[in-house]
């Protein structure tokens, strides 16, 4: 058993490792190449920081893990938006732009419902995401990122003359080698911690559900931790917001959409606990942008977020001790 609990931590830093090296190269080449920084903000990072997710539902599709799939998605949802952005708005109030407050939050809350739509059969079958459905979340997920990238591309271009020349020495082998290493560590890490996660699981008798919501939940969560915590340290807390948000979005299309497309999902209704605490969450934070200071997340708002994610993880604990 200790074996098996060391190798998911290990499979945990691989997968920190990883998606750390993997920004730093992708960064670095459109950095050389003069891609503007909102764009690298909007792809890069929130893609880099999901990819631990990306990998855990890979590996679990094809191994019909279906249970640990929600669980990771959901589970690092909450502890994004409860946890990790109560933890940043303590450390210093969140101011929430406008595109925020009326694009990503209500996407953001839009996307928990149709997930729970889709699973519970008022789109598509009941208690399954077919490979159609997949299909049209990823497709979501994309339409995510042209839209609001096509929207900055457009107004760089309005305004090139202002863009000054890139002088970094900037080595593009060694960005692309950070790259490979970093899919290399994602790849290894990811079937470390979902391999052995399921082991520990079934040797206690912890359902796979429990197991994605906590270890495996919590343990993709740690990009967004730290990304997010380095960003707020260094007065960059609106790229915080903007990576966990967008994180969460991609989780519920992206990640998900990925693991139906490779092997259509069975969805137990114990998740509608989770989605409805996800939703409600969500909506709290939208509701948070329009009471108090107006357009702030506030040191007490944020308090307000890291007791629910307390409560939330009582009530697990309840729930698994039943």
């Amino acid at each position: 058993m200790t074996i098996k609990i060391l190798l998911v931590l290990v499979g945990f830093a691989l997968i920190i490792f990883g998606a750390d090296v993997l920004v730093d190269g992708a960064s670095n080449i459109a950095k050389k190449y003069r891609i503007p920084d909102v764009v690298i903000g909007l792809t890069i990072v929130s893609l880099g920081t999901s990819f631990p997710e990306m990998m855990i539902t890979i590996t679990s599709a094809k191994n019909e893990y279906h249970d640990l799939i929600f669980g990771n998605a959901l589970g690092s949802n909450i502890v994004n938006l409860g946890l990790i952005l109560g933890i940043i708005a303590l450390i210093k109030p969140v101011y929430l732009d406008r595109e925020t407050k009326n694009i990503h939050l209500p996407l953001a809350i839009t996307a928990t419902a149709v997930l729970a739509f889709m699973g519970n059969g008022l789109i598509g079958e009941h208690f399954m995401i077919s490979r159609l459905e997949g299909w049209l979340l990823i497709a979501m997920s994309i339409a995510y990122f042209i839209v609001p990238a096509y929207k900055s591309l457009h107004r760089i271009q309005l305004t090139k003359h202002n863009i000054r020349p890139n002088t970094e020495n900037i080595s593009v082998p060694k960005s692309i080698l950070l790259i490979a290493l970093g899919f290399i560590a994602l790849k290894f890490g990811a079937d470390f911690a979902v391999d052995n996660a399921k082991i520990i699981g079934e040797t206690i008798g912890i359902p796979d559900s429990i197991i994605g919501l906590t270890i495996v939940g919590m343990g993709t969560a740690l990009p967004e931790l730290i990304t997010s915590i380095t960003a707020t340290l260094k007065g960059t807390e609106g790229l915080a917001i903007g990576n966990l948000i967008g994180s969460c979005i991609l989780n519920l299309f992206l990640i998900i959409g990925l693991g139906a497309v490779i092997n259509p999902l069975t969805y137990l209704p114990i998740f509608n606990l989770e989605l409805m605490f996800l939703f409600g969450l969500t909506f709290l934070i939208w509701v948070f942008s329009y009471i108090g200071k107006r357009n702030t997340l506030s040191r007490l708002e944020g308090s307000i977020l890291i007791l629910a994610f307390v409560g939330y993880m009582v009530v697990l604990f309840i729930r698994l001790r039943l």
